[in-house]
């Protein structure tokens, strides 16, 4: 066995291989980049070493640079993880011929399977199946054109050498052939340098369904099973589990062969993933080699859960020349997986990556890279920073569990624990997800999203007077905390923070934002019967009445009193204690409710057992004195880097305007004028980089006059 690795990845798989690395006695070098400097694999690794810039290009996709510091540290090996060089040919290639071990398949495997179009002609070779399509050498358009219409519509356009969903498009007729493929041609030349495509039956209610293989250098081969990723969107997976729901013995074994088959086909070695399309029509289910990923999938641990095998020690055993572990008879099935990806995204605004800072990164009770009841892959600590320059993933959620229906259940109790407050994500929307019907029936194919989106975006699952209630108490616990810092004070009735008053009643009111519409919140009465309370020594609840109304003046000098006439959305008696300032116990009309709260940057972020929502609790006190220059200055919403400016300095501009162009995680955001006036400075030039929240440009509140 090795004795040291260089860890060639960063974020939760490299943590993930140092985790099995350090139960194996193996040391660890990990690599970073600028942003990383602080990562969590950095921490965790034996050795660390400088990489470069921030950018993948300058850092990890350095394949020389990397080949270098494992000759510097004495590594024997390199793990690449998945993504950079995990199927890069050239740097297994590059590794073999400085006497490092390539911890994966062979410089010709890779190749073999790293092109769609020849893969697909090995595969036929092999016996695999095969979905009818081109997969040919001739590119030229009405060539190409002819071949889908003798295969039939709807087809399915890919680039030859893509993945991750990019290059892909599916055409319904024959008139939007021509548009389709150059537009698919466009982003092939863009993300891979490379604009050949193949033409395939695009199939009915397909669902993606891949199987683990493994491979040694002594001609030994199993697979471990099938994994169901069919939950999607933009071709990328959302969900998945093991084993695939469906899936008879008769069909597992015909897959299990097949992926087999084509292991063999390229003397593969070390862990491997045959993806399938099966098609679903008319009740029966068939299967079409799609392709295969060289490479660990960031999946995997579904098919640890349900095998008991950790398939990195595998790939390390393998890698140094070892048999399998096991043979095809020792592996068997045991109970259901699922994992969920959660992500920095927003699902309600067509899934746009996010990045920030996490706030509050909070876990359900769980174990971290070992096979376990619930179980946490991440390579991120909170307070760590989601950057522009690498994949939005922030961790990998497994459950497992003796039935599917049991896990979940499990699945949906861990979500519903998870704490992620300073940048959108995508934890409500999984939740959502595994309640649908279409996932519990199940009733799986790559549209299911699509399918039940009544049910899964804009979703607002908790009542407005919870939000209320919750934003509330947190405020008042907030100040009582902060009252009570000083012992001196606290007990100085001019101290409290709902002031003072010796003969009439008390009567606050709240300014709150909630999906866009305004509210005012008035509570009464509330310190008083606290006291009375705690004399009478009833219980250890405070009191207040409370009463909603929804804000429709416009004019901020007209006197609350115009709002008398409005009806109020909620009134009722509410009672709470809170622990501290982020966990409350509520009762509205009787019903209790446990809550869980944090604020951040105005906004208010409320978790229950029920759900999760956010609502704005406006301190009009800390807006006094600003500047109309600060209120209309444009902010950068991300990290990232200045694509463009689209105006200049003493533009008149209109709210809503394009401004400037950020491009993070390779995606270009434009950034829109927040308000209506004159460009005063531009703050940053393009090509620099900005973090979360640099003011970009000044905008004066008058616009010139024209």
């Amino acid at each position: 066995m090795f004795s040291k690795i260089l860890i060639a990845n960063r974020g939760e798989i490299a943590c993930r291989v140092a985790a099995t690395a350090k139960r194996m006695g193996v040391r660890t070098v990990a690599v970073y980049s600028d942003a990383d400097r602080g990562a969590k694999h950095v921490a965790v690794c034996d050795e660390a070493v400088y990489l470069g810039g921030s950018a993948p290009k300058d850092s990890y996709l350095k394949g020389d640079a990397i080949i270098a510091i494992a000759k510097q540290t004495g590594a024997e090996a390199i793990h690449p993880g998945y993504g950079f060089l995990s199927e890069n040919a050239d740097f297994a290639q590059a590794c073999q011929d400085a006497g490092i071990v390539f911890i994966g398949p062979s410089a010709d495997a890779i190749r073999a399977m790293g092109g769609k179009s020849e893969s697909k002609r090995l595969m036929e070779a092999a016996g695999v199946p095969l979905i009818p399509g081109y997969h040919g050498d001739n590119q030229e358009a009405q060539f190409l054109k002819a071949q889908a219409d003798d295969i039939g519509y709807p087809v399915l356009i890919k680039a030859s050498a893509g993945g991750g969903g990019k290059g892909m498009r599916i055409v319904e007729d024959s008139s939007n052939f021509t548009d389709l493929l150059e537009s698919c041609r466009r982003e092939a030349i863009t993300s891979f340098g490379n604009d050949q495509v193949l033409i395939e039956k695009y199939a009915l209610k397909p669902r993606h369904i891949e199987i683990q293989v493994f491979g040694d250098s002594h001609g030994n081969y199993v697979h471990l099973f099938e994994r169901d990723c069919s939950v999607q969107r933009r071709h990328q997976k959302v969900l998945e589990e093991a084993p695939a729901p469906g899936v008879d013995e008769v069909m597992r074994k015909a897959m299990g062969d097949a992926a087999i088959n084509a292991a063999r086909a390229v003397s593969y070695v070390g862990a491997g993933t045959v993806e399938f399309i099966v098609e679903q029509r008319g009740g029966e289910m068939s299967f079409y080699f799609m392709e295969m990923n060289t490479r660990l999938q960031v999946e995997h641990p579904v098919s640890e859960a349900i095998t008991g095998v950790d398939l990195v020690e595998w790939q390390l055993l393998v890698a140094a020349g070892k048999a399998l572990p096991k043979t095809q008879d020792e592996l068997s099935i045991n109970g259901h997986a699922l994992e969920a990806r959660i992500c920095a995204e927003n699902p309600d605004n067509d899934f746009l990556p996010a990045t920030g800072t996490l706030f509050t990164y909070q876990k359900p009770a769980h174990s971290t890279f070992v096979v376990d009841e619930v179980r946490i892959d991440d390579g991120v600590r909170e307070g760590d920073v989601i950057s522009p320059f690498y994949d939005s993933m922030i961790a990998k959620l497994i459950v497992h569990a003796p039935t599917r229906e049991q896990a979940l259940a499990k699945m949906d109790r861990a979500l519903a624990a998870t704490r992620i407050v300073g940048l959108p994500n995508n934890v409500a929307f999984l939740r959502y997800v595994i309640n649908t019907d279409s996932f519990r029936q199940p009733n799986l194919d790559t549209a299911l999203i699509e399918r039940e989106a009544d049910e899964l975006f804009n979703q607002h699952p908790l009542e407005l007077s919870t939000l209320v209630t919750t934003a509330i108490v947190q405020q008042l616990a907030t100040e009582s905390t902060a009252a009570n810092v000083d012992s001196h004070y606290k007990n100085d009735p001019f101290n409290r923070p709902s002031g003072f008053r010796a003969y009439t009643e008390y009567k606050r009111s709240f300014s709150l934002i909630y999906n866009e519409q305004d509210y005012i919140a008035y509570i009464s009465d509330w310190q008083n019967r606290a006291v009375l309370n705690r004399e009478k020594e009833v219980d250890n609840l405070s009191r207040f009445e409370l009463t909603i109304k929804q804000n429709t003046v416009e004019d901020d000098a007209v006197e609350d009193s115009t709002l008398d006439e409005v009806k109020p959305a909620y009134t009722g008696q509410i009672s709470y204690n809170s622990s501290d300032v982020h966990n409350h116990t509520l009762w509205l009309d009787g019903t209790r409710i446990k809550a869980q709260s944090w604020e951040h940057k105005e906004t208010v972020y409320v978790f229950t057992d029920s759900g999760r929502d956010r609502i704005q609790l406006i301190d009009v006190m800390a807006h006094v004195g600003e500047d109309s220059a600060a209120v209309g200055s444009l902010k950068s919403p991300m990290p990232g880097q200045v694509v463009a400016f689209k105006v200049a300095v003493g533009d008149n501009v209109k709210q809503g305007e394009a401004l400037a162009v950020i491009e993070a995680m390779k995606i270009e955001h434009t950034i829109s004028a927040p308000t209506d006036g004159v460009v005063a400075e531009l703050l940053f030039a393009p090509g620099d980089l900005v973090a979360d929240g640099d003011e970009l440009l000044r905008i004066d509140a008058v616009a010139n006059e024209a």
